[in-house]
């Protein structure tokens, strides 16, 4: 099986270098089809004489194991794209997942905080920032809760993007910043005062500190992780009397788009600020609109008042 080993690595070096993936989502691939070619050496079968039967057996042999349809999925895909460029790079004679169709994955609505558990959220974290009683350590770990919070809430950033702002995004006196996202696209976030404000104050934390991020930390990539982010938020979230396992960096960013919209935003605007390249992924956030729109045709539709009179 050195071979299929082989292929994969081919097909992982043309997602780094062709399409710019992530070293996250390259070891995300990397886990998917480990587990993909690992089924195949058990099978006495491999990735160039693989037929839609031995996709449909490896999807089975997932089931068997008690995958969730959305893992399975992400396995199938994975697998999908890696069999797409063997073929295309002619180095198998046919795509045997063409005609294979995945599990069906339910769509799930994503966690929303409400309006009142994110001011209860902030308000903590800015109330333990100002701590007077505190020591220099926590409070400096305070400030920089405060102002990721603070940062998160007002512009729905990745974490990933997040965590690697440079300092210079918190320099700037305009009220936004200029964020590199998915595929190394830029795009303009708003920031609120808020915001603004914290992150001066964090600037002013860490202006003797060595480095180009806003969050510095002792890691290698020289700024915070997402796992000590999620950690602290989880502790932030359990001080402001809110469930921990319902507060995570990404359902903060639900809560971004799920309170614009509530408040009459374009979901066209959201896709933007969220920077997804395709608005049908901004569309799982329509839920929160049923109860606007029912109001509004209740309200403003023509006929309604004519019926009334």
């Amino acid at each position: 099986m050195a071979g299929d080993a082989r292929l994969a690595d081919l097909f992982l070096d043309m997602l780094a270098a062709e399409r710019g993936a992530a070293r996250n989502t390259l070891d995300a691939y990397a886990r998917d089809l480990a587990d993909y070619l690992g089924y195949l050496a058990e099978t006495g079968d491999s990735v160039t004489r693989a037929l839609p039967t031995t996709i449909r057996g490896f999807l089975a042999s997932l089931d068997e194991r008690g995958l969730a349809a959305t893992s399975a999925a992400r396995r199938l895909s994975a697998v999908r794209q890696f069999h797409k460029f063997l073929y295309a790079e002619g180095h198998a004679p046919a795509d045997p997942t063409a005609a294979t169709a995945g599990p069906k994955r339910p769509r799930g609505l994503p966690k929303v905080l409400s309006t009142d558990d994110v001011d209860r959220l902030l308000r903590v974290a800015r109330e333990a920032a100002g701590d007077p009683e505190a020591s220099p350590a926590a409070r400096r770990r305070a400030m920089r809760m405060h102002c990721l919070v603070e940062l998160l809430y007002a512009s729905g950033l990745r974490v990933s993007e997040l965590i690697a702002l440079p300092r210079i995004a918190a320099r700037s006196r305009e009220r936004f910043i200029v964020v590199r996202g998915k595929g190394s696209k830029d795009r303009l976030v708003p920031l609120n005062e808020a915001a603004l404000a914290a992150g001066r104050l964090w600037l002013a934390e860490i202006e003797a500190d060595p480095g180009p991020w806003l969050f510095p930390a002792d890691s290698d990539s020289g700024h915070l992780t997402r796992q000590a982010f999620a950690r602290d938020l989880k502790v932030l979230a359990g001080a402001a009397g809110l469930r921990s396992d319902l507060v995570s960096p990404h359902v903060l960013r639900h809560a971004f788009a799920s309170h614009l919209l509530q408040n009459g935003a374009d979901l066209r605007i959201v896709q933007e600020l969220l920077g997804h390249a395709d608005i049908a992924t901004t569309q799982i956030y329509t839920h929160v609109l049923d109860e606007r729109l029912k109001g509004m045709v209740r309200d403003l539709h023509p006929m309604n008042g004519i019926r009334q009179s």
